[in-house]
């Protein structure tokens, strides 16, 4: 298929070569090519591109980028770097390249007005956060999202009418020498990244996010982290045991109807034609979005997968292409109208 879509496509500063490096010897067995490739926003990944029938991506600024630092001031100047060295790299490349924002998020005011700069001077298509921002005079701490002091922030991603991705970090501090320490292997893919993500934007739900912001979108990758596997569990306690208890919780709607609503998944770094069933069932397939995750994943596994599974042309045509561009409003890029078979 022709003029896919993708959107979870990590990036990393080459003036940081050294800690992305070390980053790369976490998640690949290569970290020479990966760290190559990840500091590669154009050629490299183009022709991969070109190759594997992907017309358009959508840049992100690599984990956990912003959200590792927890000194305030040096937070928002990396993010004002990382998104003006963005913005210069794709200009040349508007048919095939776009950019998701990247955010301090120590502040709701500050993390608004760098995302209206960069949506309204660069054109960028949303923003793209690491989970919880690190916080305190040792990074010990954690700031989530989902509390009214944040209602000035998400106001305006819902005004700007752009999606936020809720991306994943690697645990620390605390949380990493309690729980995750003795059992590294389990860390990223395997379960913590999941863990974060989905503890994040369930509590979204529960503090009453998108009941106060309904028109908000979330995007969240890897098929879901684990959620749609639960979401008749998830209802049924609360719908049908914790309302019953009447312990404070207070959702407008249903867990489902808020996957239907407010919250899209993509299939980065999850190329199982079985789960994609279970999830267009679960979800459907007007809120899945394709995505390779790359460099951490390849252009060939998760093409070569998405091509050639059986799937309804449809579905592949919604998938593929079809709801990522009714979601970032996208105008015509390369191979956009191209047939599919």
């Amino acid at each position: 298929m022709r003029g896919k879509v993708i959107l979870e496509e990590a990036w990393a500063l080459p003036r940081l070569e050294e800690k992305t490096k070390w980053w790369a010897s976490l998640f690949s067995h290569e970290p020479e090519k990966h760290t190559q490739e990840i500091q590669d926003l154009t050629e490299t990944r183009l022709a991969y591109a070109d190759k594997h029938g992907v017309g358009y991506t959508i840049l992100s600024y690599t984990a956990p980028g912003v959200q590792d630092i927890f000194d305030p001031k040096e937070a928002q100047a990396l993010a004002v770097e990382i998104n003006d060295y963005a913005a210069e790299k794709i200009k040349a490349h508007p048919d095939t390249l776009g950019s998701f924002a990247t955010l301090s998020m120590h502040n709701p005011e500050e993390a608004a007005a760098e995302l209206t700069r960069c949506v309204k001077e660069y054109g960028f298509l949303g923003a793209l956060v690491n989970d919880t921002q690190r916080a305190g005079a040792d990074g010990d701490d954690m700031i989530f999202y989902d509390g009214p002091e944040w209602d000035v922030f998400w106001k305006t991603v819902t005004d700007l009418d752009v999606p936020f991705y809720l991306h994943p970090r690697n645990p620390t501090g605390t949380i990493h020498e309690k729980l995750w320490k003795d059992r590294s292997w389990l860390i990223g893919p395997p379960l913590s990244f999941a863990h974060g993500v989905s503890l994040h934007l369930l509590g979204m739900v529960t503090n009453g996010v998108f009941d106060r912001h309904p028109k908000l979108q979330i995007i969240i990758g890897h098929l879901g982290e684990h959620i749609p596997f639960d979401l008749w569990r998830i209802n049924h306690w609360f719908e049908d045991r914790k309302k019953l208890l009447n312990p404070g919780l207070d959702c407008k709607k249903t867990i489902r109807e808020y996957f239907n609503e407010n919250v899209w998944i993509t299939t980065s770094g999850h190329f199982s034609t079985t789960t994609l069933n279970f999830c267009c069932n679960e979800v459907g397939s007007d809120r899945i979005l394709f995505s390779v995750d790359y460099p951490f994943e390849n252009f060939e596994d998760a093409c070569g997968w998405f091509d050639n599974m059986e799937i309804n042309t449809a579905d592949r045509k919604k998938i593929g292409r079809e709801n990522a561009k009714k979601l970032f409003k996208l105008g015509k890029y390369k191979d956009s109208e191209t047939k599919v078979i």
